[in-house]
């Protein structure tokens, strides 16, 4: 993999997704919204996205050097586990080609794959994509108004994993010529 550059002082957008209705589905926002009760650098931009998948449309359109997602995402772990997964934005696009008449966005759902083929499609360039994701159970998809303990427990540990990471970003020295 090449070696990233991060800015000094890189701008980074944090995103929080997922439906609140749908159990575990609700893990990115309710992450982003403890993140939201805590000071920040100017730099730093954390927004609860929810299923507003045009918002995070628009909001990618601007110039971020870091972008992390946060989400719930099956894996095939055990409920509750924490990944921090870095895709190549190219990658994704490469593997998820759109099917002919498929709407690229849904304005009642949040697919962060569509999001990032539209991002694309209008002209706009993603640096550095990171996804926290978290491993829901297997009733995500259901109208459930509480996530499962597991995901619940897993927040705080969700929060220091961001706090740690912007810390690490915003410590990097750039290693672009001056």
């Amino acid at each position: 993999m090449p070696l990233k550059i991060v800015p000094t002082n890189p701008n980074i957008l944090i995103a929080g997704i997922g439906n609140i209705f749908l159990g575990d589905d609700a893990f990115g926002s309710e992450v982003a919204r403890r993140l939201l009760t805590q000071n920040w650098p100017p730099n730093v931009k954390i927004v609860d996205f929810g299923i507003r998948a045009l918002d995070l449309t628009y909001a990618l359109l601007e110039s971020w050097d870091v972008v992390i997602l946060i989400d719930a995402a099956p894996r095939g772990g055990a409920v509750g586990t924490l990944y921090l997964i870095e895709p190549e934005p190219a990658e994704v696009l490469a593997t998820s080609e759109a099917m002919p008449g498929e709407m690229l966005i849904d304005a009642h759902g949040m697919d962060p794959i569509k999001v990032l083929r539209l991002v694309h499609s209008m002209g706009g360039k993603i640096n550095r994509l990171l996804l926290l994701a978290c491993e829901p159970s297997s009733n995500a998809d259901e109208m459930e108004m509480e996530m499962s303990p597991n995901v619940q427990a897993a927040i705080p540990e969700a929060v220091a994993m961001i706090e740690s990471l912007v810390s690490k970003l915003v410590a990097v020295p750039s290693t672009s010529p001056k």
